[in-house]
């Protein structure tokens, strides 16, 4: 996406442009500094986008992001944070102008999900959703029980980036293991009673599952295309050596493990638990309204620092 970089270059050059511009038009005439403000602000905004851009090279940095949450320990508590979680990333994602495409969802009876994939689609979604790989802990007074107790849940993202036609990942399907089942959940006759639902599982034990489509073609090709976007992440991390910290570290979806922790109860903060990411946000209903960018842009400028850091050696 040569464009998605060169486009916004092209702006900031602009706005340069414009602002110097201004600044002899200030020295001249003192009535044009009011002008100034509000248009070096805008360039400020669009340096910093335009600086973030730069720091995600990666290959697939520029591409949609394919996303699965998923509950771990904490019970019904933990679905409902696995929901939560997902209202945030929609939010964040629609705040920014991506498009958000549901593959996959699987409800929980009493509350919240036991599954969810879903696609989010603009430049450079990945680049910035591939910071919340990860155990993501909340702690709060539990809504579903009685007194004042706080209660700890858990809840395991994943990130992957979709790829184009550029990478080619191949799989010999006769070797997957397919299964059928009903989609289910509330609402949706035609998808209760007919087995549209497809889950395939690679050798490797790589599984991507897709129920939300009617046809049971359709969801067996949204597999496929989650199944070989997993297994060219995992590749990349296994050459970039990292894997264990990031898959392996989603093992066990529980204490421990976790890479930010939103706390509703005794006091509101959300922290990074990252070494070298030092980021705190008290405003924690804010952050779960999609306010996410300064953790994101956290871990781009922590991970940028890293690999320079890396390639002096």
């Amino acid at each position: 996406m040569a464009n998605s970089l060169l486009k916004p270059y092209e702006a900031l050059t602009a706005a340069a442009g414009d602002l110097t511009a201004m600044a002899e038009l200030a020295a001249e005439d003192a009535a044009f500094e009011a002008e100034m403000e509000p248009a070096l602000a805008k360039a400020e905004e669009q340096y910093s986008s335009f600086e973030l851009q730069a720091m995600m090279s990666g290959k697939t940095d520029s591409a949609n992001a394919i996303v699965t949450i998923k509950p771990g320990a904490g019970g019904t508590e933990a679905c409902d944070w696995a929901e939560m979680l997902y209202r945030m990333y929609t939010r964040w994602a629609k705040d920014h102008d991506f498009e958000v495409e549901e593959q996959d969802l699987e409800p929980n009876q009493e509350a919240g999900i036991m599954s969810v994939t879903f696609k989010i689609s603009g430049p450079y979604a990945y680049g910035y959703m591939q910071s919340e790989i990860g155990v993501h802990r909340l702690v709060r007074i539990s809504p579903f029980g009685s007194g004042d107790t706080r209660q700890t849940s858990f809840a395991a993202v994943d990130v992957v980036p979709e790829l184009d036609d550029t990478i080619e990942i191949v799989i010999n399907e006769k070797e997957l293991i397919m299964q059928t089942f009903s989609a289910g959940g509330p609402g949706g006759q035609h998808q209760n009673k007919t087995q549209s639902g497809v889950r395939l599982i690679h050798p490797s034990g790589v599984r991507a599952e897709s129920r939300t489509e009617r046809s049971q073609p359709k969801n067996y090709d949204n597999c496929i295309k989650l199944l070989k976007a997993r297994l060219y992440a995992i590749e990349e991390q296994k050459r970039m050596g990292d894997i264990a910290q990031r898959y392996d570290a989603k093992g066990e979806i529980a204490f421990g493990s976790q890479i930010r922790s939103y706390v509703m109860q005794p006091y509101t903060l959300v922290r990074e638990e990252r070494d070298g990411i030092d980021v705190k946000n008290p405003a924690v209903m804010k952050v779960l309204d999609g306010d996410l960018d300064e953790f994101m842009h956290a871990y781009l400028r922590h991970m940028t620092a890293k690999r320079n850091k890396a390639a002096k050696k």
